[in-house]
Formats: structure tokens, C-alpha cells, sequence
């Protein structure tokens, strides 16, 4: 809204000029750093209200396997659950207000965050009802690659009329060529992969959210790089046009994140649940796609990377071992 408000006022200026208060306040820099401080605010603002409505009806029940862990964690017993719907609210917020909505990567993103964002409530709700411990594997693995399938394509899409050069492809960080369709099976793979590894960290206060934000930052970076044609071929990075935009998606990302560890933060008064790590690790793979820095994601959340690696490697050693 106020993008096209600061872009209307920009084209009553008598001139284009780069150095203008108009320009200045139209780049996108300023808007993700808007975005940053509207999407942190309004979660900070709305979090005591939330959190209350979210204790009258979902509150999380712990259950493990192991008397340890159950003995460990009972304090956390009756937490509210769901909090990811307000990271959700507080992003698309904020980002309705300072991104450009009709831009395609911007779109895509906002799918892929809503998207996974229903997945996470059915499954969270699955739980909560008592019945089952959520989704079974092969459910929620089919809703993630059901949402990924449909924004890869989406971004083949997108990226189809661009040079060669520019679009999305593998291995990204070494500067291969483009691979046309064949993105789609990748990004596919990507984003689920992502998706998972930030919920497989989303165990204890505080941790899925602060090792989200330097990633989601890098990833934000790198997408602003990357669609401005003077920095990304400074930089080495394939350059993506209208990809910049992205960057304000990110910045909300960011600080609706922020905003949430103000209240997730030890002793945590709120939890993220499925609805929030699934959402937010869907867009940050989505995302690293999009400037072609898939393998970025290895290092900058390296976090995530050894958490899914533990996880797969203690189940297979269970299932092979008993």
C-alpha cells in the first residue's frame, strides 16, 4: 500500500532524479528496513493479545518417549502453541505495506509462506486434538511437496524469459549455468529440504527463530544483489531482474522473527509450532533459490543442516539397531 503511495508521489516529480527524497524513500533498502521495523512492532504490539488467544485454545502437550526428556520439559506443559500464525500475520503485514505485491518473486514467496503455513496449522491442529502426534510422515512430506511443486513452477515461470545466465539453477554459489525445467525437481527439493531442517531445530526456546534470522539476512542480501545489474556483476552473482524485491518479503520475515523471540525467548511464553518453522523455512529455501545460492544455505545455516543430519542419523541407526 504504501509502495504505490511513495510511487505515485515519485511520479509527480518534475524529474526522475536519483539522489530525491522520493527516490530515497521508493529503494528498496529503505523499504526493507521499513518492513524490518513495521513487521517487528506490530508483532511486539500484538503479542500479549495473540499469545492470550492462542492460550484459550491451543496450548501445547508434552509427550516423549523418553522420562527424562518428559521430566525436563514439564514446566513447558500448557504453553500456547501456533505462534507462527503470528510471525505469518505480522509478515504479509508488513509486506503489504512496503513490498511491491504485483512483483512475481514477491507473489511466489508469499505462497510458499502461506502455503506451508496451512500445512503447519492442520498438522499442529492434528496434535492438539489428542489423537494422533500430527501429520504422519508421508502426509506432511506430500503437503510440502505439493505447496514446492507449485512455486517451482511458478518460478520456472518467472524466470523463463530471462538470459540464460540469470535464472535460478543449481549450484548456484559456483556459478553454473541455468538448467531450464529441470529447476522444478530441484527446487522442489530445496525447499522441502529447507522446510524440514528449520523444523527439526524448532525444539527449544528461542532456537529455530535465532538461528533463522542470519540466514534469512544473507539470503535477503544476496537477493538485493542480485537484482541490481551493477552489484551482481561486481559481485559474481547471476543478476535477476525484479529479484530485489524480494528483499522486503525478507526484511518482514526478519523482523516479524525478532518480534516473536521477544516472547519466545527463555522461559518461552509462546511457542512457534509447525504452522511458524514450517512457513518460515519454506520461504528461506524458496528464497535462496531465487538469486541462484542454494549451497549458501550449507554455510549460513549450517544450524539447520546438522540438526536434519542428527535427526536422520540417530533414525536410521534406531531402525537398524533397535
Amino acid at each position: 500500500m504504501l509502495y504505490y503511495l511513495i510511487g505515485h508521489w515519485s511520479s509527480t516529480a518534475d524529474a526522475p532524479n536519483p539522489f530525491s527524497v522520493q527516490a530515497f524513500f521508493s529503494s528498496v533498502p529503505f523499504r526493507t528496513a521499513a518492513a524490518v521495523a513495521t513487521a517487528f512492532t506490530l508483532c511486539v504490539l500484538a503479542g500479549r493479545p495473540v499469545i492470550g488467544w492462542l492460550g484459550r485454545r491451543w496450548r501445547e502437550r508434552i509427550a516423549s518417549d523418553s522420562p527424562r526428556l518428559q521430566a525436563m520439559h514439564r514446566a513447558k506443559q500448557d504453553t500456547p502453541t501456533m505462534g507462527g500464525l503470528l510471525v505469518i500475520g505480522g509478515t504479509l503485514a508488513a509486506a503489504a505495506l512496503w513490498a511491491d505485491t504485483s512483483n512475481a518473486f514477491v507473489l511466489l514467496g508469499v505462497c510458499v509462506l502461506g502455503g506451508l503455513g496451512v500445512l503447519g496449522v492442520i498438522d499442529d491442529l492434528t496434535k492438539l486434538a489428542g489423537t494422533r502426534r500430527g501429520l504422519s510422515e508421508r502426509e506432511k512430506l506430500s503437503g510440502q511437496v505439493l505447496v514446492a511443486l507449485g512455486v517451482a513452477l511458478g518460478l520456472a515461470m518467472a524466470t523463463r524469459g530471462m538470459p540464460e545466465g540469470s535464472r535460478p539453477g543449481l549450484f548456484g554459489a559456483i556459478g553454473s549455468s541455468a538448467f531450464g525445467w529441470l529447476l522444478v525437481p530441484w527446487a522442489v527439493l530445496v525447499i522441502t529440504a529447507t522446510t524440514n531442517g528449520v523444523n527439526l531445530a524448532d525444539g527449544l526456546d528461542g532456537l529455530a527463530g535465532g538461528c533463522y534470522v542470519f540466514p534469512a539476512a544473507a539470503v535477503a542480501f544476496l537477493n538485493y544483489v542480485a537484482g541490481n545489474a551493477e552489484l551482481a556483476e561486481r559481485l559474481a552473482v547471476p543478476y535477476v531482474p525484479g529479484g530485489a524485491e524480494l528483499t522486503v518479503l525478507l526484511g518482514a520475515a526478519i523482523g516479524a522473527t525478532l518480534g516473536f523471540l521477544w516472547f519466545n525467548c527463555h522461559p518461552a511464553e509462546v511457542f512457534l509450532g509447525e504452522t511458524g518453522s514450517l512457513a518460515l523455512g519454506g520461504l528461506l529455501g524458496y528464497a535462496a533459490l531465487v538469486p541462484r545460492q542454494e549451497l549458501l544455505l550449507v554455510v549460513a545455516g549450517g544450524v539447520f543442516v546438522a540438526e536434519a543430519a542428527s535427526v536422520l542419523v540417530q533414525r536410521y541407526y534406531f531402525k537398524a539397531t533397535g
